[in-house]
């Protein structure tokens, strides 16, 4: 941790200054430092406490970064897998009631070569499998479609236990089924005699689970290889590793489900690590004890890819977002408080010596000293700032990027088994024949209704399956509103669509949007051509599956999610038209507003970026789909879709009020004895001054107690003040924005309350940031062109400073207090918008106003 180990040795290196600085005031000048010792010796203690804290807590946050990541992609991987395998137990449970293959395993029929055949229809059509088998009750293999590994028995055990289960069987171990692999996944049911009931053999559907697993590693682990991503076990072993030459499967690893930010040794290294198990997807929990896990070396977890995110930024942009450090990075925030600190030390300390002579001017020589200190150490927090800030927007956008990846992919793999499942079910014999003949009867309509209500119980994603003849009349429906569906047509183009379908791989899909088969709401309907038995050529009909988009799509966005706080997903085609959104202020079929580059993105990119979205500062991110296996890849459908989420990180503006000193940054030059030094800061994003005579100290806002008492507009609070006889002294504070502008000051980070006196008065001033205490000659000193108007100005002179470049406010002392202890100066109306001729000067605008 480079940028933190450069904050540890800046922060050491100011504390080591404090103490010689502390001890050369005491050996020096112990009479004219007593009033500032007590400041230098609290300022160094809570250097040596912030010191451990901040370093401690930088630590933690780097830490807390790289486990967010990994375990984003940890949990990821065990979430995919288990969605597929949900998907796997409904195929088992629909194939193993396939009347052709009941017949065949009964012996109704005995056509080895048609039972191989339907089983390879369905491999073109399911390409997750690379093996079917069916068998007997005895284990004798009667069909299998893998002819590299040929069978005629099995002594698996699975198959008495497949034909005892009332339901699936889920399988993972060594078996003879496939002789070629050390493991194999198997989703086994019994078969039924069609005509009696009576359990006649077993159906095995095996998953090409390397395959598949080889997908996920590829698509979604980091680029740079950095960290592994494992599947493991109940007993903690790997399952599947992206990388087998560093993590073989049957090895054991150390887990981390609990998320400590602890190391973990294995095998002679330390490592971060995440581990999740599933929590289920629609009822199905998948295999027992599995485990998803990334593991990250921690000697390359902190470093990668070095990311120029600021640099893209403008400065309003960055600004704004620094101003919510304290809600999205607080150690970030530590750091600037800290840094404002020392320039608020060093500022007193000028301010306490102004106008001092003799004695006093080895305490100003000090304050010197600290000051130079200060601004160098001041040079190594802006760079700790900005190193930590960019690792912070850095992770962030990654995190963003990459739960986009993840998004569309749970879309396109979900999608994927829909443009299976229309073509299957068009392969259905029943429907088939039905639908060649000249004439239905009710008799037939019945049983083809009776047949979608089975398959639809199983497939619970659609809310309507609907089959229709060559002319597009719908004869039977799943659903409500069965008395307006069935009897209708489906639209010319879509049933010319269908009817041109080349073969039984082909299907369409109609484009997202309102269907009154989907109650009038937006969504896909999937369909199939439905040939003759006897001719592949002759189209005699449709199958139409009405997908419940509303549901599913919306319930992939959250899992995508997994409970990010201040997030929010949307999927959008490439018009930016939304196709599901978890905000509820964007409906389905409203426009995103986004830029329209993110639109444009290749098929499998993402990108991600900086905005302002809803009022608040965000994270962009978004990816564009890239198909799965076949579909949208080589299958002909192309329908991109894109994923898009916002993080939140705070309101906008709030950084507006806050001006970089190091825009005002004042030249020196001679001094002289008649010099008049002044208290900068800033307040309305304009420089002001104010004798530094008149200013006692600076404190920060976070002092202020707010009070009801008061009974003006520009009271915030009041102050106590410390007196050296134990005497507390309470003050007003004022806002010096509400005096000038007539509005209230926004209070940020930087946000100051100075103390000024005069006379037997005293009161508070709240600014927006503190700058210097600089000293200018009476000749750089001006009355304003409106001076002449009397006293209703706060501001009578005008500073000219950097040769005249740079004009600074002077705000008069006696005038201020007329108003805020005796109100005879009226408060100012608010500024009017200044045209463009008169938009000469810096500051110009608060001058006429005040």
């Amino acid at each position: 941790m480079r940028d933190v180990a450069k904050c540890e040795q800046s922060l050491q290196e100011l504390n080591l200054m404090w103490r010689v600085i502390e001890a050369s005031a005491k050996m020096n000048c112990p009479t004219e430092a007593k009033t500032i010792l007590p400041t230098m010796a609290a300022t160094r203690s809570g250097f040596s406490r912030l010191e451990r804290e901040l370093v401690s807590s930088l630590v933690e946050e780097k830490v807390r970064n790289v486990l967010a990541e990994i375990g984003t992609k940890a949990q990821y991987v065990i979430d995919i897998v288990v969605r597929n395998l949900f998907e796997r137990t409904a195929d088992v449970g629909f194939l193993a009631t396939d009347r052709e293959l009941c017949n065949f395993v009964a012996g109704i029929t005995d056509s080895a070569e048609a039972a191989r055949y339907r089983l390879r229809e369905y491999r073109n059509k399911y390409t997750v499998y690379d093996e079917i088998i069916l068998t007997d009750t005895d284990g004798n293999v009667l069909v299998q479609i893998d002819p590299a590994t040929p069978l005629e028995h099995t002594a698996d055990p699975l198959i008495q236990q497949t034909l005892e289960s009332e339901t699936y069987v889920e399988t993972f171990r060594t078996t003879d089924l496939r002789p070629s692999k050390d493991r194999a996944l198997i989703y086994s049911r019994r078969m039924h005699h069609p005509q009696t009931g009576a359990v006649i053999g077993v159906l095995c559907l095996c998953f090409h689970f390397e395959e598949e697993m080889a997908g996920i590693f590829y698509a979604h682990r980091d680029p740079e290889a950095r960290a592994n991503m494992l599947l493991l076990d109940g007993d903690n072993r790997v399952i599947s590793s992206a990388d087998a030459l560093w993590i073989p499967p049957g090895t054991e690893v150390p887990v981390n489900a609990t998320g400590q930010a602890r190391l973990m040794m294995f095998c002679g290294r330390e490592y971060l690590v995440r581990t999740f198990a599933s929590e289920g997807y629609q009822g199905y929990p998948g295999p027992v004890g599995w485990q998803g896990q990334v593991m990250i070396p921690v000697e390359v977890a902190f470093s990668g890819i070095v990311s120029d995110v600021l640099s893209r930024l403008s400065p309003e942009l960055a600004e704004g977002l620094l101003s919510h450090a304290h809600s999205f990075c607080p150690p970030l925030y530590d750091i600037m408080t800290a840094a404002k600190t020392i320039q608020r030390i060093v500022w007193n300390g000028q301010v306490m010596t102004a106008g001092q002579r003799g004695e006093m001017l080895k305490l100003k020589t000090i304050l010197d000293q600290i000051s130079e200190t200060g601004n160098r150490s001041n040079e190594l927090f802006a760079q700790s700032i900005h190193d930590l800030y960019q690792t912070v927007l850095s992770s962030s956008m990654r995190d963003a990027e990459f739960t986009t990846s993840l998004l569309v992919d749970l879309l396109d793999r979900n999608l994927y088994e829909r443009s299976d499942d229309c073509r299957w079910w068009a392969l259905t014999p029943e429907l088939r024949a039905a639908l060649a003949q000249p004439a239905i009867d009710e008799a037939t309509t019945a049983r083809l209704a009776e047949i979608l209500a089975y398959i639809n119980g199983l497939y619970t994603v659609y809310t309507r399956l609907f089959i229709y003849d060559r002319n597009g009349r719908i004869i039977a429906s799943t659903g409500d509103d069965l008395d307006s569906v069935v009897g209708s047509s489906i639209d010319e183009a879509t049933l010319a669509q269908v009817a041109s379908l080349r073969n039984q791989q082909h299907y369409h899909v109609s484009a997202f949007g309102p269907s009154a088969l989907y109650g009038g709401q937006d969504t896909y309907i999937y369909h199939a051509a439905v040939r003759a038995l006897d001719n592949d050529d002759e189209v005699v009909g449709g199958i139409g599956i009405v997908f419940d988009s509303a549901p599913e799509f919306h319930n992939m966005l959250l899992a995508g999610l997994a409970g990010k706080e201040k997030m929010s997903a949307f999927y959008v085609n490439r018009s930016g038209r939304i196709l599901s959104s978890t905000d509820g202020s964007r409906p389905v079929g409203s426009t995103l507003d986004i830029d329209l580059a993110m639109l444009q993105l290749a098929n499998g990119e993402c990108s991600s970026g900086v905005t302002s979205h809803d009022g608040q500062y965000a994270i962009v991110a978004c990816s564009a789909s890239n198909g799965y296996r076949e579909f949208k890849v080589s299958d002909g459908y192309k329908e991109d879709v894109i994923s898009v989420v916002f993080q939140c990180f705070g309101a906008t503006n709030q950084g507006s009020q806050q001006s970089a000193s190091s825009e005002f940054l004042l030249e020196s030059g001679a001094t002289s004895s008649e010099d008049l030094e002044y208290a900068t800061f800033f307040s309305d994003n304009s420089l002001f001054a104010i004798s530094a005579a008149n200013v006692m100290e600076a404190v920060p806002f976070s002092s202020v107690l707010p009070t009801s008492m008061g009974n003006r507009t520009e009271q915030v609070g009041v102050l106590g003040l410390n007196h050296d006889d134990q005497h507390k002294e309470f003050v007003w504070v004022f806002d010096l924005g509400h005096l000038i502008r007539g509005t209230r000051s926004a209070v940020t980070s930087s946000s100051q309350v100075m103390i000024v006196r005069h006379g037997a008065h005293t009161i508070g001033l709240l600014v927006d940031e503190l700058h210097a205490v600089p000293q200018f000659s009476p000749a750089q000193i001006t009355h304003t062109p409106l001076a002449m108007q009397g006293d209703s100005m706060l501001v009578s002179q005008v500073i000219k400073a950097n040769g005249g470049k740079l004009l600074i406010q002077a705000i008069e002392v006696e005038r201020l207090f007329a108003y805020v202890i005796d109100g005879t100066i009226p408060l100012p109306p608010p500024a009017q918008e200044p045209d463009a001729s008169t938009q000469a000067m810096p500051g110009e605008r608060q001058l006429m106003a005040a």
